[in-house]
């Protein structure tokens, strides 16, 4: 079983650039497709206390969706935040990774070398051509 895990959107730019950082360090995570396959509360829950941040960082605010369900609205709570993104996974926000040197919310993608436990293997460029790591490995 991996030692890395990534709640991944294959719809999501920053998600895929995120993968392959993770697969150019020569690790193949489980990928969970959270949109498909969502987190129960305590996962959902345990994740975000993981990461340190508070559960409003975890919501995608500029989904649509977000304003339509009145979470921007005022005295809005954690465990309201927590019940929105289980009944639309959508609003999670993308990519969470979990590794044994902590779990992440990666977005930009780079954030996610912070965390893996080897190191990049070659160069890599996003998807727009942004070099991150240069051909030896070292980031950018």
């Amino acid at each position: 079983m991996s030692t890395v895990t990534i709640y991944h959107n294959p719809k999501c730019g920053t998600s895929r650039n995120t993968l392959a950082m993770i697969r150019n360090s020569g690790i193949e995570p489980e990928v969970i497709e959270y949109l498909k396959t969502p987190p129960d509360r305590a996962t959902l829950v345990a994740l975000i206390a993981a990461t340190g941040a508070p559960v409003i960082d975890a919501v995608r605010t500029k989904e649509a969706l977000f304003t339509e369900l009145q979470l921007n609205a005022p005295g809005v709570t954690d465990a309201q935040l927590i019940d929105a993104m289980l009944a639309h996974p959508i609003l999670m926000n993308r990519p969470l990774v979990t590794t044994p040197l902590g779990t992440r919310l990666c977005r930009p993608s780079e954030l996610v070398l912070d965390i893996l436990p080897a190191p990049q293997q070659g160069a890599f460029s996003k998807e727009d051509g942004e070099v991150v790591v240069n051909a030896k490995g070292e980031r950018a």
